[in-house]
């Protein structure tokens, strides 16, 4: 038996590395005064086609659905804002005073084909605030999210912004390019084409390089803005700048769902080749409305691809001492397996990792120590239990100190 087609085990050392950026996260969510909203991994249908759009790829080709016992259309849910927001028009937490903020983690599903940082059962980290139409809000979003990034132990990333428009503005701006892509969607790929008419805007998403020179022809968002979209977009990248954060306009940026609209950023990083987004987001002022709230929720989030993420941060510590076992306990007897039962105890309330030996034999005992990464081995003996003083080995220098059952906690923490 195999792991199914797009799925993985993640084992350790690389578990290690996933929990690193995960209580990363939690502690950068929890100064930016974001709270953990927890909702179910699949939802009805009908939730993700009308608020991530029936045109989109997800809807249209990736989503995993079927048919419940009492006919209800069920899916796995392909991303989280929409169930965050189902959540949120559901309990009212639109009552609760100023801007909402939650953060998930959590696995996602999508039937795409799977690549280099891209599965069928995939994890995302992100993050939604709701309740507050203002600018600088889309700047501290993107500035907590950089933050994450720095903190996870991520270099060279870099930051891309733009700005979709919105209900006044875009309707014009859709006019114009399905006017241009009527003269060329034939010469583009099968799903340039297949956009061209569903959804215009994911033509400029498109990565087949033979189709890059035509979107590059193609009329610019940016040049469409209404004055309160262009204003709003000043006033993100101002603050950024202000907040010392390099960024990189880049018009065709788009997202992938239907909601999205004004702010749009993306973080690429260089580690991932040719599919290089870690993490993507944007605002999304409508969607609350689209699932049949009678309350405007206007909101901004992102969502942190953790599979990508994960691999950047481990090509980026390759050579690195991979985490290790503080102490490895090596009891020689009898009675040393029971007081070695006691100091591992007290060891482990001192939040230190420990491990027993099951090997008697000292020499093979201190193998096993060696190859398993232990910091320390401490050997107890008929010897040592009689002084009632430990023989502590750095495995690392080799060095050896004898020390009494109260100081062993000070001085492996020391260490």
């Amino acid at each position: 038996m195999k792991a199914v087609k797009g799925t993985r085990d993640i084992l350790p050392p690389s578990s290690a590395v996933w929990n690193h950026v995960e209580a990363v996260a939690r502690e950068v969510f929890r100064t930016f005064n974001y709270r953990e909203i927890r909702t179910p991994i699949f939802e009805e249908t009908a939730l993700f086609a009308r608020g991530v759009g029936e045109d989109t790829d997800i809807v249209g080709k990736e989503m995993y659905t079927w048919q419940d016992r009492d006919g209800t259309s069920l899916t796995l849910r392909p991303e989280a804002t929409a169930s965050v927001m189902r959540a949120f028009i559901e309990h009212r937490l639109d009552q609760i005073p100023g801007v909402k903020k939650y953060y998930y983690m959590g696995p996602m599903f999508r039937r795409e084909r799977p690549q280099k940082g891209r599965y069928r059962q995939f994890f995302q980290i992100g993050a939604e605030a709701i309740g507050s139409e203002s600018p600088v809000v889309d700047a501290e979003v993107i500035e907590m999210v950089v933050e994450i990034l720095k903190r996870s132990g991520l270099e060279g990333f870099r930051l891309i912004l733009n700005s979709v428009g919105d209900a006044n503005c875009r309707p014009q701006y859709m006019a114009a390019l399905k006017e241009r892509l009527a003269g060329v969607a034939s010469q583009m790929c099968a799903d340039c084409q297949r956009r061209a008419v569903t959804n215009p805007l994911r033509v400029l998403d498109c990565k087949i390089p033979e189709d890059q020179a035509i979107i590059d022809t193609l009329p610019s968002i940016l040049d469409h803005l209404c004055a309160g979209c262009h204003e709003h977009f000043r006033v993100v990248q101002d603050h950024l700048h202000g907040r010392g954060i390099p960024f990189e306009v880049r018009p065709r940026l788009v997202r992938g769902l239907d909601y999205y609209m004004r702010t749009t950023f993306e973080i690429t990083h260089g580690a991932l080749g040719a599919q290089n987004s870690v993490l993507g987001g944007g605002r999304y002022d409508g969607l609350a409305e689209s699932l049949g709230s009678r309350v405007p929720a206007p909101g901004i989030g992102f969502s942190i691809g953790e599979d990508r993420l994960v691999m950047s941060v481990e090509d980026a510590r390759q050579g690195e001492a991979q985490p290790t076992v503080d102490v490895f306990l090596a009891p020689m007897g009898e009675a040393a397996e029971q007081q070695a039962g006691e100091i591992a105890a007290e060891l482990r309330a001192a939040g230190i990792s420990v491990e027993r030996s099951v090997d008697r034999k000292l020499k093979r005992a201190l193998e096993t120590a060696n190859k398993t990464g232990a910091r320390f081995a401490l050997i107890l003996g008929d010897n040592e239990i009689a002084a009632g003083t430990y023989l502590v080995k750095d495995m690392a220098s080799g060095e050896q100190t004898s020390l009494s059952r109260e100081a062993l906690a000070a001085h492996i923490r020391k260490n």
